[in-house]
C-alpha cells in the first residue's frame, strides 16, 4: 500500500511511548459535552503509522446512500473486546485511557476502531456515535491519530453554536466526553489541497459505536 508521509520532529523521535496524561487540558463546548486534547501524547507516532500502514488488515466497504451503494470514503479494522491490538504501544494507551477516566467514565475502553484516510479525498461526514449506548447515556471517546494532521471539526448537533476545529496527527489525542456523542456531531472534511495520510485509532467502551 502506496503512502506518502511528512514526518514531525515529534513523531520521528527513535523511542515509542506515551506522555503524561495529566497535561490534557478540556474545553466544555456545552450541553453537557465537553473535550480533551493533548498534543504529542504518543511520542515516535510516525515509526507506528508506518507500522500501521502495513500490518493492519485494512478493508475497504460499500454503504447504501439514498438509492445507490457507494464506496466508504477511508480504509476500516476493527478489533472487539479481548481481541490484540496490532501495535503493543496502542493496548498501553488503551489501559493508560482507561485508568485516567475511571473515576469519570466508570468502566475500562474496551475496542479499538481504525480509520486509514489514504489522501484529501477521504473522509468522514457529520456524525454522532450513537450506535448502542451513545444514543442515550454519556460516554467517552478517546481517538489518537498518527500521520499528517487533518482536522477535525466539531458542531452542535441541533445547531446554534459555532464549529470548533482541531488538527490532529504525530500522536495527538482528542477525548470526546459527558453528552458529546449525542448532543454534538464531528467529521474530517475532504481537502482539495494536497494532504498526507492519517490514521485514527478509535477506544471506545462496551457498547458503543
Amino acid at each position: 500500500m502506496d503512502f506518502q508521509l511528512q514526518g514531525s520532529l515529534f513523531g520521528a523521535v527513535d523511542t515509542v511511548g506515551l506522555g503524561p496524561l495529566g497535561e490534557v487540558r478540556r474545553t466544555v463546548l456545552g450541553s453537557g459535552a465537553w473535550i480533551d486534547v493533548l498534543p504529542g501524547w504518543l511520542a515516535g507516532a510516525d515509526a507506528v503509522f508506518e507500522r500501521l500502514v502495513g500490518e493492519v488488515p485494512w478493508r475497504a466497504e460499500r454503504r447504501e446512500m439514498y438509492d445507490r451503494v457507494v464506496d466508504v470514503p477511508r480504509l476500516l479494522a476493527y478489533y472487539g473486546e479481548g481481541e490484540a491490538l496490532p501495535e503493543p504501544v496502542l493496548g498501553r494507551a488503551r489501559e493508560e485511557l482507561s485508568a485516567h477516566y475511571a473515576e469519570e467514565l466508570g468502566e475500562p475502553f474496551v475496542t479499538a476502531g481504525l480509520c486509514y484516510y489514504r489522501d484529501g479525498r477521504d473522509s468522514v461526514a457529520w456524525h454522532g456515535d450513537r450506535i448502542g449506548r451513545g444514543d442515550r447515556e454519556d460516554t467517552m471517546v478517546a481517538i489518537v491519530s498518527v500521520g499528517e494532521p487533518r482536522p477535525l471539526l466539531l458542531r452542535p448537533r441541533f445547531g446554534g453554536g459555532p464549529t470548533v476545529r482541531h488538527a490532529l496527527g504525530h500522536g495527538d489525542l482528542i477525548v470526546m466526553g459527558g453528552s458529546c456523542q449525542r448532543t454534538w456531531e464531528h467529521a474530517i472534511p475532504k481537502s482539495s489541497r494536497p494532504v498526507g495520510p492519517r490514521i485514527s485509532i478509535q477506544f471506545r467502551p462496551r457498547g458503543v459505536r
